[in-house]
């Protein structure tokens, strides 16, 4: 059976650039509820803990464990809601489970989204296969989920896991060999590392290079714990500032994000970046470099491995740090309303009900 392909016109291109749109805001919005109910939970379990760090016991550890499975399920739920808006229910257990395995590897939020489109495009491939009609029934529910599971899979397994998990390893050893350097270059690459995918792979490794490193070198933390609370911070404050270029749901996620900024949960920006990546991202780098190296310039000294105003009380030169976390959260607001436009009501997404 010959498949003819449409010749691309600039027309076309733009319709797909626009469908693309859609899937991930379909997968933004199912994803946003979970970030907001873990964030806000494992927020108010470092809040009252008083110490700035994760509870080990008690009812605050086990309203952190609450949280903590808002976070660990959002990756799936963003993958396999990105997949299902591109091929409808057959595509949901390819996106999802392709994403929690590529967050395994350390893909986070963007290794989430990308393994969603691949599922999403796999899926609609296998629906061109033509079926007995005996075996239609069993499409939606058998066959194009287990194949579809499948070959995400093995992409995920055989080509993308391991290079992610090897580009860690590689950036890892990259911090260590810069120690030594200027502050401002270190603040400069921890600064952009640390906020560029809040939470996710990047994030985690800038991070725990600082938090290994609390005792000896308290000042890591010192611009580092500024960079983990600029992004949702200077989001929240984006939409303050220019509340026509955002929606009803990013209005709220922003509300969340405050309060997650403050505590020092970087991930109350995702919503923000999944949903419009190019304009959000750079704008939340910018933002946590300023704070990361005005925190090492003014020699702010952090000794607990946490960020955000949480870890006040264990911070010496707070003003530094509150003035270094206020100018980071303002670049970031002022540079994503800068690109962003006025927000339109979106288009309708154009799921398949049927298979």
């Amino acid at each position: 059976m010959k498949l003819s392909t449409p010749a691309i016109t600039p027309l076309n291109f733009r319709h797909e650039l626009l469908n693309l749109k859609i899937h991930l805001l379909t997968g933004t919005s199912h994803m946003i509820p979970f970030i907001v109910a873990g964030g806000v939970l494992l927020s108010l379990a470092v809040m009252l803990n008083g110490e700035g760090a994760q509870p080990e016991a008690g009812f605050l550890k086990d309203l952190w464990d609450m949280g903590a499975a808002g976070f660990t399920l959002f990756i799936p739920i963003l993958g396999g809601y990105i997949a299902w808006s591109m091929a409808s229910r057959p595509g949901l257990a390819p996106g999802m489970i392709g994403a929690w395995l590529a967050e395994s590897y350390g893909g986070g939020f963007l290794g989430a989204i990308v393994v969603g489109f691949i599922a999403g495009y796999i899926v609609n491939l296998l629906k061109r296969i033509p079926l007995p009609r005996a075996m239609k029934p069993m499409g939606a529910i058998f066959i194009y989920p287990l194949l579809g599971t499948f070959l995400t899979s093995a992409v995920v397994i055989w080509f993308i896991g391991h290079p992610i998990a090897h580009l860690m390893t590689t950036l890892n050893e990259c911090l260590h060999n810069l120690q030594g350097t200027s502050k401002v270059f270190m603040g400069v690459i921890l600064g952009a590392m640390t906020a560029f995918d809040m939470g996710g792979p990047v994030n985690k490794v800038a991070t725990l290079f600082a938090q290994t490193q609390v005792k000896d070198h308290p000042y890591l933390m010192g611009g580092v714990g500024v960079a983990i609370c600029t992004p949702p911070l200077g989001m929240w404050l984006a939409t303050v500032l220019a509340p026509l270029k955002y929606s009803g749901e990013e209005h709220q996620a922003g509300k969340a994000a405050l309060m997650m900024g403050m505590i020092g949960i970087s991930e109350g920006a995702i919503p923000f970046a999944v949903a419009d990546p190019l304009r959000v991202l750079p704008a939340i780098v910018l933002g946590g470099i300023t704070g990361n190296i005005i925190g090492f310039s003014a020699g702010v000294i952090n000794n607990a491995p946490w960020g955000g105003w949480i870890v006040l009380p264990v911070v010496d030169g707070r003003c530094w740090y509150i003035f270094a976390t206020l100018i980071g959260m303002l670049v970031t607001a002022i540079t994503v309303n800068l690109l962003k436009p006025v927000k339109t009501p979106a288009p309708p997404a154009s799921n398949q009900i049927s298979s």
